[in-house]
């Protein structure tokens, strides 16, 4: 009788655990209906006021006290340049640092090495500043093409545009990718950004990394990378000439690896566009709720000759709607999922969230 007692107390106990310690970032599905996304997210995505028990405790930290730095480009701020406001970081740095960048266009090819994690990029909603470079594969190689590449981890980005200023290439041009952001760090976030560019725009490449409210445009694979990634309210517009939206590089079972797009929009002038296709051997691309245009291919979907992947690749949707949803036609290889097989895919949890994603900063 006691051992009874006993073990029911302890399953009590446990239960109450659990019911502490689970974080609803990570367990509560994304509603279905569009109208509800904003008020689902400001419900579990809490300021760190409110969430210092399960943020990470680094990141608690460094937001306890952030510092602010300006770059006017009149003058007025801190530093004329970005370069120079990334200089003064210091390396090691653990307390977050806001670059508050004013309006303009800043032609700077950009870095935030990994030595310098907690760094915000803000621009006013109003006035987005647009950071621009124009390298190419030809002069830098793909990945290091890159206007801004950010190798450090807890990134975050407001209300910026990320911009390759190369020109669309033309098939002729050797070289011609231009990359106008690169994620290589973990835990990453974008709020109301733009990436502007053709081929190979956003280099997604890895971590963990969080898009609201994004816009990404591009012609070949611009959303390419190995990258663990939510893109929520998003729209992806494939440019006239454009052929495939995402390139994803997951290569084996073991790499946790993956794109979902919920709630986006796909959007363009383009032609026959396919929404992806198997640049490594086992690709994961899940698009759930989203609304797709007459730019998609009726197959959706393309192996582009690696027919031999028509039974590794990963590539799912879920209650899409649209003129390029329609599920007559699709691929053969693309996976309509159930509710069980999409709700992997539908909370904040694919990217373990609860540990470090917080709501769109403000200043």
């Amino acid at each position: 009788m006691c051992n009874t007692i006993i073990a029911f107390h302890c399953v009590i106990i446990a239960s109450i655990l659990v019911s502490i310690t689970a974080d609803p970032i990570d367990t509560t599905p994304i509603p279905p209906d569009a109208a509800q996304v904003q008020s689902w997210f400001q419900t579990n995505v809490k300021p760190l006021a409110d969430r210092k028990a399960a943020i990470n405790a680094s990141l608690a930290a460094a937001n306890e006290k952030p510092i602010t730095i300006k770059v006017r480009q009149d003058g007025s701020g801190n530093f004329k340049t970005l370069t120079e406001a990334i200089a003064s970081i210091p390396t090691g740095n653990s307390q977050r640092v806001i670059v508050d960048i004013g309006p303009g266009k800043y032609v700077e090819k950009l870095t935030i090495d990994a030595s310098k994690p907690f760094v915000t990029f803000y621009g006013a909603p109003d006035n987005m500043p647009t950071l621009s470079f124009n390298g190419d594969a030809q002069k830098f190689g793909t990945v290091f093409s890159a206007t801004v590449t950010v190798e450090s981890d807890f990134f975050v980005a407001a209300n910026i545009i990320f911009e390759n200023s190369s020109p669309q290439p033309d098939g002729k041009r050797p070289g011609a990718q231009a990359v106008a952001a690169r994620v290589w760090g973990d835990k990453a976030s974008f709020y109301n950004c733009k990436f502007l560019g053709f081929q190979d725009t956003l280099c997604d490449d890895r971590g963990r990394h969080f898009f609201k409210d994004c816009y990404i445009e591009g012609t070949v694979d611009f959303i390419f990378g190995s990258g663990k990634s939510i893109y929520l309210t998003t729209e992806l517009n494939v440019l006239p000439g454009g052929a495939v939206i995402t390139a994803q590089a997951r290569n084996n079972d073991h790499e946790d690896t993956g794109f979902a797009f919920l709630h986006c929009k796909v959007t363009g002038e383009a032609t026959g566009a396919y929404l992806g296709r198997p640049w490594m051997e086992k690709p994961r691309v899940v698009f759930a709720y989203s609304e797709m245009g007459k730019v998609v291919h009726s197959e959706g979907w393309s192996l582009f000759n690696k027919l031999d992947r028509s039974n590794t690749v990963q590539f799912g949707e879920y209650k899409c709607m649209g003129p390029g949803a329609n599920p007559n036609g699709r691929a053969k290889f693309l996976k309509q999922l159930s509710d069980a097989e999409a709700q992997p895919y539908l909370s904040l949890g694919f990217i373990e969230a609860s540990s470090w994603l917080l709501p769109a900063p403000t200043i």
